[in-house]
């Protein structure tokens, strides 16, 4: 009888085992964004920079369908950096521009700036041109 509730007992030690070692390993799973490499300074005021031009420009911004003022275009572009940031997987102006800037990660049609009369242009263009103009006025 004792072999018996031994081998019993160690039945439900093995699954209970399998769930702490599961957790575990999900909470250090879920903490590895915590340790993400940050985004450097220097990437981090070209961003701004480039986000500033953005909102100054007056331009219009599309994104999926809709026209958006450069304003409300900041403000998404941002909401998406802190997402990318928080993973850490933006380190440059560049990789913000296209992981976050260029299109949309939900439809991914690309995203369209107008300025004034003239004609809508890709966004990933238009970024890196600004973000070249603000690194020549340095």
């Amino acid at each position: 009888m004792a072999n018996r509730k031994e081998s019993i007992g160690k039945r439900y030690v093995k699954p209970r085992r399998l769930v702490v070692q599961g957790a575990l390993l999900a909470l250090l799973l879920g903490a590895l964004p915590l340790h993400a490499a940050s985004l450097p300074a220097a990437a981090r005021g070209e961003i701004e920079g480039v986000l500033a031009r953005l909102a100054a420009s007056g331009c219009q911004f599309k994104r999926n369908g809709s026209w958006h003022s450069a304003v409300e275009a900041q403000a998404h572009l941002r909401r998406k950096l802190a997402y990318l940031q928080d993973r850490g997987a933006v380190v440059s102006a560049e990789q913000f521009i296209e992981r976050a800037a260029s299109k949309s990660s939900i439809s991914g049609e690309a995203y369209q700036v107008k300025c004034g009369s003239g004609a809508p242009v890709a966004s990933g263009p238009w970024l890196r041109a600004e973000l070249q103009t603000l690194r020549a006025g340095r």
